[in-house]
């Protein structure tokens, strides 16, 4: 059976409303994907880290609620658990203020075994930082050697896009690795500097990934195949939180991939038909995290949506 490995950040988002704490749930870009996969009966193997400390235990607490395994989650005893503080603002878009204390050795955890046509998902700043650039190296290589989809989210947000000039040659070399990347309008005029996607997509991307998906909030989704482009639109509504949406559309999209049995091979012939499936199943994932301050969809709509999919 095919599975999804994702390597990425696990972090307690503490959600701040009116300046008021009104919710701590465990986030992190990936994570947040993997929960809402792991709530549709998707098998996969996650690494990262966490304290040893109580932050930790919670974040490890809730993995195991979750049937997600810790077994690549490194557990280091120096430093904490990294907190966010995440400010929700008008339309219920948030603002991000960290909290880190990473010790020097990082990610000492062995890497799950990848096979031919398994997702790995990887992005943010974390897949750029220089303390772990050679342990996600090593992932990259292994999975592409393996002939793993690879998908790539950049997620790369404000508060690093004066170090964007620097980091640029890292972000080539993870859209070289990349079959497809997924990035919100945002991550890439932070990335790139251009409003126009078009030519975000056509002066930065296509040399090194064929397969781009942009995100848009209210105004929806770009999709570029080469010299193709498709534009979906997204459901009209009122959103309590859009913390995790781009995750979960990350989730769906990952999803429709193993549902409908697309291998690494089909990418290149995927027919605009199937590709409005694949988006679609993206922006359902995508809609209904927003309709709620968790960072995933919920278990009662992941088993409502899982036997949908099988008509």
């Amino acid at each position: 059976m095919r599975k999804v490995i994702g390597i990425g950040e696990t972090i307690l988002d503490i959600i701040f409303k009116d300046n008021q704490p009104h919710k701590a749930v465990p986030g992190g870009s990936v994570f947040n994907g993997f929960v809402s996969l792991a709530r549709l009966g998707v098998p996969l193997a996650f690494i990262s880290e966490l304290g040893n400390d109580k932050v930790g235990d919670i974040i490890r607490a809730f993995m195991d609620e979750n049937g997600i395994s810790t077994e690549y989650v490194d557990r280091f005893p120096d430093g904490k658990s990294p907190v966010s503080l995440a400010f929700l603002k008008e339309q219920n878009q948030a603002e991000y203020v960290f909290y880190k204390d990473y010790p020097n050795q990082r990610l000492e955890v062995p890497f799950p075994r990848i096979e031919a046509d398994d997702i790995l998902i990887f992005g943010s700043y974390y897949s750029l930082n220089p303390a772990l650039r050679q342990r996600t190296l090593e992932l990259l290589e292994y999975a592409h050697d393996r002939k793993a989809i690879i998908y790539y989210d950049p997620n790369f947000r404000k508060a690093h896009a004066h170090e964007a000039i620097r980091l640029l040659p890292t972000v080539f070399e993870n859209l070289e690795f990349a079959d497809i990347v997924r990035g919100s309008d945002e991550d890439l005029y932070n990335l790139f500097g251009k409003e126009d996607i078009k030519q975000v997509y056509e002066e930065h991307i296509r040399f090194y990934c064929n397969t781009c998906i942009t995100t848009h909030g209210k105004d929806g989704v770009d999709l570029f195949v080469g010299k193709e482009y498709e534009h979906f639109t997204t459901p009209s509504i009122s959103p309590l939180s859009t913390i995790g949406a781009g995750d979960s559309l990350n989730a769906g999209i990952i999803y429709a991939l193993l549902k409908y049995d697309i291998r690494r091979d089909d990418l290149p012939q995927l027919t605009k038909e199937v590709w409005a499936k694949i988006i679609r199943c993206g922006i359902d994932l995508a809609t209904e995290v927003c309709m709620n301050y968790d960072n995933y969809i919920s278990a009662t709509f992941a088993d409502t949506y899982r036997q949908g999919m099988l008509k």
